[in-house]
């Protein structure tokens, strides 16, 4: 993998970092996860190939720091990943965001709109309040979620999740699900809607009838389906979110030049 110190953050943001030619696909993973985790088979799929692929481990996540300071709120996440993104020599990337590392790529979209040519969301946090999983978490204290509830949440999990969080800094575990509890000022869904780049929404059929698609629509996001998935796209349906990704315009080949058949068996 590869590292950087990031003085201001504490500690060393890491990330797998996939040669190609032409535009960048920037992987950012969601609460607890890591890109290292989720989305390494999906840069390497042959239907994704083409173009270079960074997979980011977020602060307090999967092989990154775990800087005892970190305060873990969307905006400190974005930056680290804008500071990633400078150092490679990045611009113009497509952004990929899983959940919580769909609200980080809404701000880091907004705040850096020159590292960004294509938005990509899953199930992103839109509104203040979070999901489950971070209220569950947000609802301790951070002391307390460090000596005691971060275990217990662990065992509340199936394994295959339980893995992924293990090894996250309960810490910033906790301050990163008070943030998305708390929301943003302007709000997520606000800076989604007012952004000028493409964007794309994929939502997991599962999860439908799906509070914010009314919204989206109606601010002319397209919506991609990923069949028979819930919100863990990748693990639910990993050939389905591939296919939603390459429907949403993310593949290194243009959507209208793959004919119609597959994006319409996605869903949009």
């Amino acid at each position: 993998m590869h590292s950087m110190n990031l003085p201001e953050a504490g500690g060393h943001l890491r990330w797998i970092d996939l040669p190609g030619e032409g535009t960048a696909r920037v992987y950012l993973h969601g609460l607890g996860s890591a890109g290292s985790a989720d989305f390494a088979g999906v840069a390497a799929h042959p239907d994704l190939r083409g173009g270079r692929a960074i997979v980011v481990d977020l602060l307090g996540h999967g092989y990154s720091d775990h800087p005892k300071d970190f305060p873990g709120t969307l905006e400190a996440h974005a930056g680290t990943v804008a500071a990633v993104l400078d150092h490679c020599g990045i611009t113009g990337a497509v952004l990929i965001g899983h959940s919580m590392g769909g609200a980080v790529a809404i701000v880091l979209t907004a705040t850096r709109p020159d590292l960004v040519s294509r938005l990509v969301v899953a199930e992103p946090n839109l509104r203040a309040g979070g999901g489950l999983g971070s209220r569950t978490i947000a609802a301790y204290g951070e002391a307390d979620f460090v000596s005691h509830g971060f275990r217990t949440v662990l065992a509340g999990l199936e394994p295959g999740s339980a893995a992924r969080m293990r090894v996250a800094d309960p810490a910033i575990l906790h301050r990163s699900a008070v943030a998305l509890v708390t929301g943003t000022t302007p709000g997520t869904a606000e800076l989604l809607y007012g952004l000028p780049q493409p964007r794309v929404m994929l939502i997991g059929t599962r999860n439908r009838p799906y509070a914010d698609e009314p919204a989206v629509r109606q601010a002319g996001i397209p919506v991609v389906d990923v069949p028979d998935a819930g919100h863990n796209m990748v693990g639910d349906n990993f050939e389905g979110f591939v296919a939603a990704l390459v429907a949403s315009g993310a593949g290194p080949v243009p959507r209208g030049e793959r004919g119609g058949s597959r994006s319409e068996r996605v869903g949009s």
